[in-house]
């Protein structure tokens, strides 16, 4: 749900304060926001908003206003890219150990993170907090899934390291934990703070499922106010709804619908039962009965939508009151081709541009919804991946130019 509509400077636009204004009309409990990053050296990609002050921001200010008009809180998701940086915004990402995300060169070798360089992350994510804070915005998701700087530290595939912060899983979670306890002491106690996590990497060797329940038992001893479960990373595009058999060494079988449809809802449930943190899944809920089912039987508290929203925007509103019973999987019939074109290609590279293509088609929705359009599901999927590749290369020259 990254965005992608910020300005040279990386402060949100009207755009979103109108985009998100109309998911606000579509009645879902709570908004969580696209990545907002701590550093604007490193963005999950050009047209990223990035807060690095603490301050009342008057850009962040409109946003959290539209948002909420509805009643509805908006919270900031939070987050450092690590080694998962476009090589046209920076040449050189961070990461803890020098490893290199290799999906046919559009991402640099990373640098090893040195002990000063993990303290300022922390210090960035502290301010980034108290800037949505003070601007309006009703809480804070850190991201520590997906592959992005904090899963990196958790994973003993990228976190090669043999100091404090590597080895161990008490030392691989020690990032996660300084970030969560600075954001707390910065926010206070009433501010809602809350992780996205994976719940396996689905890569051999890996962060696992085991190692995950004992990362959920360390953030419910800090307290935090809802833990989000997904899956993958861009190497292992599991929150796709992607598979790669082969490494999925902890793939639990799916043998219901509701199994099928909800893909990380089987990891759910053994991590639901060792915490009491309120739970929230997101990835692959599609139809009304499958979300009343999780919530009846207790596996979450909290039902995650993402790219649904990006074709149907008041599709809480439509749920509930029983308008629809499905949604619609856009993402099935999403892709360049069959078998070896496809998603689950056995090439990575194919993989990812189809996973890519399928961001750009959801992205290309994103933007009609925040220039006041409605969502046009003909839209070619090459055309999409097109378009979206010139925007970002375009953004990124837009600030480089700004910012010299």
């Amino acid at each position: 749900m990254t965005e992608g509509m910020a300005d040279v400077n990386d402060q949100a636009t009207s755009r979103h304060a109108t985009l998100y204004q109309r998911w606000s009309e579509g009645e879902a409990g709570v908004l969580i926001s696209g990545n907002v990053m701590v550093d604007s050296r490193y963005l999950e990609r050009p047209g990223n908003v990035c807060v690095e002050s603490s301050d009342d921001q008057p850009h962040l200010r409109r946003w959290a206003t539209a948002s909420q008009s509805n009643g509805y809180p908006l919270w900031m998701q939070i987050n450092h890219p690590g080694r998962q940086v476009a090589k046209i915004v920076s040449k050189k990402p961070l990461a803890p150990s020098p490893v290199q995300l290799k999906l046919g060169g559009y991402f640099a070798e990373p640098r090893a993170l040195t002990e000063s360089d993990i303290q300022d992350i922390i210090y960035r994510f502290g301010v980034t907090a108290l800037g949505a804070k003070n601007s309006g915005f009703s809480g804070v998701q850190v991201h520590a899934a997906h592959g992005y700087l904090i899963s990196e530290f958790l994973s003993p595939v990228v976190n090669q390291r043999n100091d404090r912060w590597g080895g161990s899983l008490e030392n691989r979670a020690r990032l996660l934990l300084e970030i969560v306890k600075t954001i707390r002491n910065n926010v206070g106690s009433e501010f809602p703070v809350s992780v996205k996590l994976n719940s396996a990497d689905f890569q051999k060797g890996g962060f696992t499922l085991a190692e995950c329940v004992e990362v959920a038992k360390m953030l419910e001893n800090e307290k935090i106010d809802l833990l989000e479960i997904s899956g993958g990373t861009y190497e292992q595009t599991n929150m796709f709804g992607t598979t790669d058999a082969k490494n999925d060494t902890d793939q639990l079988k799916r043998e219901s619908t509701k199994k099928r449809e909800a893909y990380f809802l089987d990891y759910a449930k053994t991590i639901r039962a060792a915490v009491k943190t309120p739970f929230a899944v997101t990835g692959g809920f599609r139809s009304a009965d499958t979300m009343r089912e999780a919530l009846l039987n207790n596996e979450v508290d909290i039902i995650g939508l993402a790219r649904p929203f990006c074709v149907e925007p008041d599709l809480p509103k439509k749920l509930i009151q029983g308008e629809i019973q499905h949604l619609h999987p856009y993402e099935n019939t999403l892709q360049f081709g069959n078998g070896r074109l496809g998603i689950n290609s056995p090439y990575k590279l194919i993989s990812m541009m189809n996973v890519q293509a399928q961001v750009s088609w959801f992205s290309h929705q994103i933007y009609r919804l925040a220039e006041h359009q409605e969502p046009n599901i003909n839209a070619g999927l090459k055309r999409s991946y097109l378009k979206q590749m010139f925007n970002e290369v375009r953004i990124a020259a837009g600030r480089k130019r700004a910012n010299p």
